[in-house]
């Protein structure tokens, strides 16, 4: 179901799609213990990745539904290189260090980009 709700101020919109409560939960946890908001992480991966702005989104070469998917399979791909990384970042800290902190922001942070994959799957 997709909602979508104007700011207090009429300067943004809010959209809520719903998707598995296990996913969105694990995701909301992950930035809560980056201390990080999901919208930024989102917004940032979508930044960086996508190199698109407000104004490219209505551009006429997002102009189809088939266009927009392949955008967002592109993101998506850019993100599993990423967890990859991590996941290969996660993997050579050393036993001693596996309980650190260090080791469980890696681990949170892969897992919150597999969770992010999963999402733009399902769109």
């Amino acid at each position: 179901m997709n909602e979508i709700r104007e700011g207090s101020a009429g300067r943004y919109k809010q959209i809520k799609i719903s998707v598995d409560p296990a996913v969105a939960s694990a995701f909301k946890n992950a930035c809560a213990a980056l201390n990080v908001s999901m919208a930024s992480v989102l917004s940032r991966f979508m930044a960086d990745f996508s190199n698109l702005s407000a104004v490219d989104v209505l551009s006429p070469a997002y102009a189809t539904r088939k266009q927009r998917r392949a955008a967002v399979q592109i993101i998506a791909e850019q993100l599993e290189k990423i967890k990859v990384c991590e996941e290969n970042y996660r993997d050579r800290i050393p036993e001693n260090l596996q309980n650190s902190v260090v080791y469980d922001r890696a681990d949170a942070f892969a897992s919150s980009l597999d969770e992010a994959i999963e999402v733009l799957a399902a769109v």
